[in-house]
C-alpha cells in the first residue's frame, strides 16, 4: 500500500524530554566518543560547559524514543516491517547539556515515491527548543518498501 499523503497534515504535540547525564555518557560510549566533555562533569566544566555536553546526534535518539512516529506511520497504513531508515541531517544552534529540558515539535514535511512506487520516502522535520529558544533542527527520511511497486 502506498503511503497515505494525509500524514503531511500531522503535527505532533509538543514533547518534553529531560537530558540526563547518564544517558549522555551511555550514548557517547556507544558511538565511540572519547572526548571527556561528553562523559565527565568535571572535564565539561573545566572546558567551560555547565555540565556534560550532549553529542550532536544525541538529540535524534532522544526524540525518537519519546516520539509517536511509529504510531503515526501505522495510523496511515504503513506496515512497520517495511520501514527503513533513509538518512538524517541536523543543524545545531546551541549546545545541549545534562540537566536541560528540551521540547520536540515534529511535522511531516514531504512525501514522494521512487522506483515506480516501490519505495515511498517520508521527510520528518523536528524543531528542538529549550526555554522557547530553538537549539536544533532535525530532519530524517524514512523509506517505506511497497510490495508489487506500490500497487494494491
Amino acid at each position: 500500500m502506498a503511503l497515505d499523503h494525509a500524514i503531511l497534515d500531522v503535527a505532533t504535540a509538543l514533547i518534553d524530554a529531560d537530558v540526563e547525564r547518564g544517558r549522555i555518557r551511555q550514548f557517547a560510549l556507544a558511538i565511540g566518543e572519547t572526548n571527556p566533555i561528553y562523559r565527565d562533569q568535571a572535564a565539561a566544566r573545566s572546558a567551560g560547559h555547565p555540565d556534560v555536553l550532549a553529542p550532536p546526534t544525541f538529540l535524534f535518539g532522544l526524540e525518537l524514543e519519546n516520539s509517536v512516529v511509529f504510531a503515526d506511520l501505522a495510523a496511515h497504513g504503513v506496515d512497520l516491517a517495511s520501514v527503513l531508515h533513509g538518512e538524517q541531517r541536523f543543524r545545531l544552534f546551541a549546545d545541549v547539556h545534562a540537566g536541560d529540558r528540551v521540547q520536540f515539535q515534529t511535522r511531516y514535511v514531504d512525501a514522494y515515491s521512487k522506483a515506480g512506487g516501490a519505495l515511498d520516502f517520508l521527510v520528518r522535520r523536528t524543531t528542538v527548543t529549550r526555554d522557547r529558544t530553538v537549539v536544533a533542527e532535525l530532519e530524517s527520511v524514512t523509506v517505506i518498501k511497497n510490495p508489487a511497486g506500490g500497487k494494491a
